[in-house]
């Protein structure tokens, strides 16, 4: 059976160079954080890559990731596709795509099998892929509704140098998500983290798991995404602004009692240039993890 990963690169920019934060180097030989993940997942068993991009950027993606990666990978069985994200019947004013429901959406004539989703330019960890092939290798075909989803540690995700957005998970006891809160301007304090507000800061515990966007998922989600694509559209506040965003459709699904959700845990450190600043911490982190020999200094020889 294929299990697929699908990578979220629309937002890559068109023009390559300084300033490209998904394509900042943070490896010891120029690493970029897109190659710990999809290696991290080939080696957890994943044998499909999708890319999500946009068509204007296709050649110089090309040129700068998916020929590097799959020359790299070329002695394993590992399938390449790519899809590609357009802004669609766009509103006056509106210059982005639709967001990354859309993104899914966009490429559902490759999804046949369960798959993976996550975003191009965050670092997840060798647990979140291991787990992540665990849930989707052990779906049964024609089985609907049944999605998973890596839960990180909130303390584990946040920035030394601003504020980030999570999306703070609800769990019943069973471990199962019951609402999904996206909640904005959590900073990291001495007692672990709080919400900044304009009352002050709202503590949170930092031991609440969050999601970064890892979701394990099956083709029938794809069709529950084009069954929502036009009422989204026809509902948006702001059509410049408002985006179908995968954390708001599943949270739908489970209100409605279509989808059931599983968060598997990872103490795993999830890194990510969200700040300029952010680049020092994320190459320190990852020499940490080269000298703990969590991966080799290329991190390809040992493929």
């Amino acid at each position: 059976m294929d299990i697929t990963l699908v990578v979220l690169a629309a937002g890559i920019g068109a023009r390559y160079g300084a300033g490209v934060k998904q394509l900042e180097k943070v490896g010891p030989t120029g690493e970029i954080i897109m190659d710990y993940s999809i290696h991290d997942a080939i080696q957890a068993g994943f044998n499909r890559v999708v890319f999500i991009i946009r068509h204007e950027i296709y050649d110089d993606f090309m040129e700068v990731i998916g020929r590097r990666l799959e020359e790299r990978f070329r002695h394993r069985d590992v399938q390449w596709e790519y899809a590609f994200q357009e802004l669609t019947d766009p509103p006056a004013g509106r210059t982005k795509p639709w967001g990354t429901g859309q993104a899914v959406l966009s490429c559902k004539e490759l999804l046949h099998g369960p798959f993976a989703v996550i975003n191009a330019d965050d670092y997840y960890g060798k647990n979140a892929f291991a787990e992540a092939y665990r849930f989707l290798s052990a779906h049964k075909p024609g089985e609907k509704g049944c999605y998973g989803m890596i839960g990180f540690v909130l303390k584990n995700t946040l920035s030394d140098v601003g504020g980030v957005t999570r999306g703070v998970c609800e769990m019943n006891e069973a471990g199962y998500l019951t609402r999904i809160v996206e909640t904005r301007h959590i900073v990291r304090t001495p007692e672990g983290a709080a919400v900044q507000e304009q009352s002050g800061l709202r503590p949170l515990d930092p031991d609440s798991l969050v999601s970064m966007n890892m979701w394990m998922l099956t083709p029938d989600f794809v069709e529950a995404l084009e069954e929502g694509f036009a009422p989204f559209k026809r509902q948006m506040k702001d059509p410049v602004k408002d985006e179908y965003l995968l954390p708001e459709i599943v949270d739908s699904l489970i209100q409605k009692g279509a989808a059931t959700v599983q968060v598997l845990r990872t103490g795993d450190a999830w890194f990510g240039v969200t700040y300029q600043q952010d680049k020092p911490l994320v190459v320190e982190a990852f020499r940490k993890l080269i000298a703990q020999g969590v991966y080799a200094p290329d991190l390809f020889s040992d493929l």
